[in-house]
């Protein structure tokens, strides 16, 4: 549980098990289960995802391997976003599933009743559908996926720091590579259908998911990413700039973090901006001169408003409200001011009261304001859906301005996830990895010697053994085996202990139970081994 703060993070015991096992998957399951049910998940990836990505040479493959890091990442977004695609994802397939449209647009494939023309416009008018579908779900996505994105994101950008789109790119390859476009190729695998679907379906859906990865991962030349001439053919449609900033804005929701320190070298990333009318905070009168067009501008570390649209280096905005100061954000009722779609921005000593320009504009701020604050520790769970106007609030009558809500925060979002995970057994599982290849820690720790002792070629046996710093890996990999040696024996004296206190055929061990017959086998061997 304490591998993120190993240093170097390869010399930790949730690394080390992830080198010794034969599949990375093996390691990544009970390794992701254990670090979700303590709330440790997200420093262990990050410190993971940094030191693989210090590792990369080109931000061309970046995380493009199946490594621990990948794997670990895979099985969280499986956990963690199964949610987020039915709300994302199951409509539109649902949909594509009953139509059962004709979609192949493959010549060779061709059917002699179906038209070419037809089928691409089918096909077009369904990957448009699931396109806007993702690129519009930033604020349904879940906190911890959000929190891991943006951990990818600044390992990437320092890393590679000339490549500027690398910092799309890292998110791009898990939330585009591994968890939409796997979704819509195989529903039934991501429990959003049911069976697998039917041979035509199932082409369908092949040919969107080819095509959302492709525009998901902001490849210079897309046309040419397809070895199908009649692919290449079919994404010229997409190739506008449009769908590419829709990416972009995406990908920068996701990854983006209200949790901003001074050693992030992240940038603020403009998350929405727009004309709203605000009422003027810290007036007692009330009156139509207390509400002003204002422009507002909301990044990943503050909320803003200015006089004027535009934000040039001698335009300070009129009032910034740091992320980590929204207490909530709610919709205001309309009798406070007689005016639709207000709503309120709640921060410690007072709320702020925007009108949006139309109900749709006034929910999309409602949203991505919540989005970006839900992390915030001193979160509101109650409100005032009404104002505080002459002397009291409208909604509850109560006169203190500063008394608690009366009705409780919607924060309509998932936060994050709850799993019923039995620690206990995890924990069982991964001395179970570490007892089953044991052979494989002892090649470890010869490597170690080797590559402390002797600095130069490593033997073959040993190449595929990441070990950054070989003494602090020794010292975990002794830790490891004399602790699995420790339960083996503490295992093997319960063992003796419930043999001798059993009777065969009894309760707990029926007359032809193999497994007490097979112990009693070992048990008498032994003695006529020792006798």
């Amino acid at each position: 549980l304490n591998s993120a703060d190993v240093e170097p993070v390869s010399a930790s015991t949730a690394h080390v098990l992830g080198e010794v096992c034969r599949e990375k998957q093996e390691a990544a399951i009970p390794l992701v289960r254990l670090f979700l049910h303590y709330g440790k998940i997200v420093p262990f990836l990050s410190a993971i995802a940094s030191a693989e990505v210090n590792r990369t040479l080109d931000p061309n493959t970046i995380f493009r391997g199946n490594s621990l890091t990948s794997k670990c990442i895979d099985e969280t977004m499986k956990l963690a976003g199964m949610h987020y695609l039915q709300v994302t994802l199951k409509p539109i397939i649902d949909e594509i599933c009953e139509e059962h449209k004709p979609c192949e647009i493959d010549p060779v494939k061709l059917k002699e009743s179906e038209n070419l023309e037809t089928n691409r416009e089918n096909l077009r008018h369904y990957v448009d559908q699931i396109f806007t579908v993702i690129t519009k779900s930033g604020v349904s996505c879940p906190t911890v996926m959000c929190d891991i994105f943006f951990a990818l994101r600044e390992s990437a950008a320092k890393r590679f720091q000339v490549d500027l789109d690398v910092r799309y790119t890292a998110v791009s390859s898990f939330i585009f590579l591994r968890f939409f476009a796997p979704a819509i190729l195989s529903p039934n695998l991501f429990h959003l259908r049911p069976h697998h679907p039917d041979p035509q379906t199932s082409r369908t859906l092949t040919l969107i998911s080819k095509t959302i990865q492709t525009l998901g991962s902001l490849a210079k030349s897309k046309s040419a990413s397809f070895k199908e001439s009649y692919m290449a053919a079919f994404y010229d449609y997409f190739n506008d700039q449009k769908y590419a900033d829709a990416v972009k804005n995406f990908l920068d929701l996701i990854s983006s973090s209200g949790r901003w320190d001074q050693k992030s070298i992240e940038t603020p990333i403009m998350l929405k901006e727009g004309f709203m009318i605000k009422r003027a905070q810290g007036r007692k009168r009330f009156g139509m001169k207390n509400f002003k067009k204002r422009w507002f501008r909301l990044t990943n570390h503050e909320f803003t408003y200015h006089k004027n649209k535009g934000n040039t280096k001698g335009d300070h905005p009129l009032c910034s409200i740091p992320i980590e100061n929204i207490l909530a954000v709610e919709r205001l009722e309309e009798e406070s001011f007689k005016m639709k779609n207000m709503f309120q921005v709640i921060q410690p000593e007072r709320a702020l009261y925007i009108q949006a320009n139309n109900c749709v504009e006034a929910r999309d701020w409602i949203d991505i304001l919540t989005k970006v604050s839900q992390c915030n520790n001193k979160r509101l769970a109650t409100y005032h859906p009404s104002a505080y106007l002459n002397g009291h609030w409208l909604c509850c009558k109560v006169s203190a301005d500063n008394a608690p809500g009366c009705t409780p925060c919607t924060g309509g979002l998932p936060a994050n996830i709850q799993l019923d995970v039995d620690g206990d057994r995890e924990t069982e599982r991964i001395y179970s990895l570490f007892s089953t290849y044991m052979n494989k820690l002892e090649k470890m720790q010869e490597a170690c010697g080797s590559k402390s002792v002797y600095d130069g070629p490593e033997q073959e046996e040993y190449s595929s053994f990441v070990i950054d710093d070989p003494q602090e890996t020794y010292k975990t990999l002794k830790l490891i085996t004399s602790a699995v040696h420790r339960l083996e024996q503490e295992h093997a004296q319960y063992k003796r202990d419930k043999f001798k206190k059993t009777k065969y055929g009894s309760q707990e061990h029926p007359i032809g139970d193999k497994s007490f017959q097979c112990y009693i086998r070992q048990q008498s061997e032994c003695s006529t081994y020792s006798i």
